[in-house]
């Protein structure tokens, strides 16, 4: 038996002792399935940690002549809180100024997923893309914005359906120049 089926026959068997402390039966119709389902998502929605950045992101660099602000905006994301384990999501943008290399449009979305599928905090989860594309690239600076909304927050405790939580992580000269991360700031919301 593999380590993998060894820890998803762990994990159904805890979801089992949680649906009787809650009171539940896991033998009833609807629920006999439900530690399989749990384990199976946990897994998927954590996947992150298994992830390889290096073959992720590997042949996906590519010249670049220029040194001008590229901008990915509107990246979806999906996410699990670390304190509560409830999900958290919202959109993710990114900017940045190549030096020499850029990277494959679709790199970005996969990054943000690899991140996001852990658990997580949003202001941890910017840092984490804003210091991976710093590292890969090596461009002039990055700024990263994301967005959130978090179900820990309108499901339970303060029940604010309508609050976000928005985080910016700032490197190289979009920390260092005011201009720069104005530019990103500006163009992020419409001009």
């Amino acid at each position: 038996m593999d380590s993998r089926t060894e820890g998803d026959s762990a994990l159904e068997a805890l979801v089992v002792q949680q649906l009787q402390l809650l009171g539940e039966d896991p033998q009833r119709e609807g629920l006999v399935k439900t530690p399989e389902r749990v384990a199976k998502s946990l897994r998927f929605l954590t996947s992150g940690y298994e992830a390889s950045i290096d073959r992720l992101l590997n042949g996906a660099l590519f010249d670049a002549p220029g040194s001008e602000m590229i901008i990915i905006r509107d990246i979806e994301f999906y996410s699990l809180c670390e304190h509560h384990m409830l999900p958290f999501f919202g959109r993710v943008h990114i900017g940045y100024i190549p030096d020499r290399k850029i990277l494959g449009l679709s790199k970005f979305a996969r990054l943000v997923d690899v991140f996001a599928r852990r658990l997580q905090v949003q202001e941890r989860l910017s840092a984490q893309i804003a210091d991976q594309l710093m590292e890969t690239l090596a461009p002039l600076g990055v700024g990263v914005v994301i967005e959130g909304s978090h179900l820990c927050m309108m499901m339970r405790g303060v029940e604010k359906q309508g609050g976000k939580t928005i985080t910016n992580v700032m490197r190289g000269s979009f920390r260092d120049d005011a201009r720069t991360r104005q530019e990103f700031l500006a163009a992020l919301n419409g001009g």
